[in-house]
């Protein structure tokens, strides 16, 4: 079959164009641009790419794929509709190819990508090829897709919709047997009014979990457990319920009596060590031992831009990291104040997401950073306008300059944001290399 995909260049929609290729289909793609490593990554697979939504530009094909960042008043979006050209979503396309395999996923508002990357890397070094679909780029595995020989397939399961034509979330589609549940809190706030919006979206997952399956969650986690009481039908394994237990203090996990360590294993803060834990129980549902898990895991590297480390530049430790909302934050912000007591850290976040630019937090923003010694925010809409003491820029320009003015007086500095952040690194480290 010959696949024309729209908004190919998302990370989900490029590995879903691999996973297609892999399954035998002529792919192509459109986007609006193309650059890598996501470009380089496609052209790997000699997939056909086309600048722009030209209708002029778009291929015959079997069927068309709509990403979910295309909308009404599309050019391309337009022609398909007009013309009765058949179209899918890609969560739906995905979710046919995965009714042949066993889906292991894991949701969550933070940690999807770590635990998910977690979960394939035990898998594989046990000698599985497994396959999978994560959002990121793992500093272990080549590529964020693979459609993979063996029965068990990993996703990262997004709660966000799946297309313009269809508002339920991707995860719908997928049919997983064991999901793991990392978190719950409010976030996405372009499609989502509240907390119990998502819940709802959740809830309609659990539903078709089938009763030999399993949910994973932490029952210390109020908004988890409130979604649990909502309705169940399949196996809860529930971290901190008796049986399983997490001591966050002493990076121990006891199942069933047993104690075992995860003092060995290399990624830092309590946000990993709870990926740790999910990404192990869910490799036990499909039979991998927990002490096989941990071993695997001592090789994990992490994932690009998740607490990521760039170097030391003329004496500053520098990090990049993901951190996506207020919760992210204080966690990825505690981390390193755990991992440097004693030193000055400055933080530098740009308040990307939909829901952080809103200004649906609120000034719960400012409080997430307490362990730091000072930040400095990149608040394009100043919805932190009203904050007290604080260091803020609408301008990336403005924002920059004052980075590379104050960054000599600390030891350690934090970038978060969800968007580029080679913009805002680049010339912060040019800066370094000068002196």
């Amino acid at each position: 079959m010959r696949i024309h995909i729209l908004g190919i260049c998302g990370t989900f929609m490029g590995g879903l164009a691999q996973i297609l290729k892999e399954s035998g289909h002529v792919i192509s793609g459109s986007d609006v641009q193309f650059y890598p490593p996501m470009s380089d990554y496609l052209k790997n697979f000699d997939i056909e790419m086309i600048e722009g939504y030209r209708v002029e530009n778009l291929p015959d094909a079997d069927l068309y794929i709509i990403g979910n960042a295309l909308s009404r008043g599309n050019d391309s979006v337009e022609h398909i509709l007009s013309n009765s050209l058949p179209f899918k979503s890609g969560p739906e396309m995905l979710g046919e190819i995965l009714k042949e395999k066993k889906v292991l996923a894991v949701s969550g508002t933070h940690g999807k990508t770590t635990t998910s990357y977690m979960l394939t890397h035990i898998l594989l070094k046990q000698g599985r090829d497994v396959g999978f679909l994560v959002g990121g780029i793992s500093n272990n595995i080549t590529g964020s897709a693979s459609l993979g020989s063996d029965k068990t397939f990993v996703i990262e399961a997004d709660e966000y919709d799946s297309a313009f034509f269809d508002k339920r979330s991707k995860f719908i589609h997928y049919s997983p047997s064991t999901i793991v549940i990392n978190n719950m809190e409010f976030d996405h706030a372009d499609i989502f009014n509240n907390l119990d919006d998502i819940k709802r979206q959740f809830h309609h997952l659990i539903k078709i979990i089938p009763s030999d399956g399993n949910i994973i969650y932490f029952g210390d986690d109020k908004n988890s457990k409130d979604l649990i009481n909502m309705g169940v039908w399949s196996h809860e394994i529930v971290i901190n319920n008796g049986a399983i237990k997490a001591d966050y203090l002493n990076k121990v996990l006891v199942y069933k009596e047993k104690r075992y360590s995860l003092n060995e294993l290399p990624l830092i803060g309590e946000h990993n060590f709870k990926n740790y834990i999910a990404a192990v129980l869910a490799a036990k549902t499909d039979g991998i031992e927990i002490e096989d898990s941990l071993n695997s895991l001592k090789s994990f590297n992490g994932v690009k831009r998740r607490m990521e480390f760039k170097g030391n530049f003329d004496g500053i430790e520098i990090y990049d990291d993901f951190a996506h909302h207020p919760t992210a934050i204080e966690l990825s912000s505690d981390a390193l104040r755990l991992k440097y007591p004693t030193k000055k850290i400055l933080g530098l976040i740009e308040l990307g997401s939909n829901t952080m630019a809103s200004g649906s937090h609120g000034l719960s923003l400012v409080g997430a950073v307490q362990s730091l010694n000072h930040s400095i925010w990149l608040d394009h809409n100043d919805v932190l306008k009203d904050a007290d003491n604080i260091l803020q820029f609408n301008n990336g320009e403005d924002f920059i300059s004052s980075a590379i003015n104050l960054i000599s007086d600390y030891d350690v500095v934090v970038l978060m944001t969800n968007k580029d952040s080679q913009k805002i690194l680049k010339p912060i480290i040019n800066s370094l290399e000068k002196k």
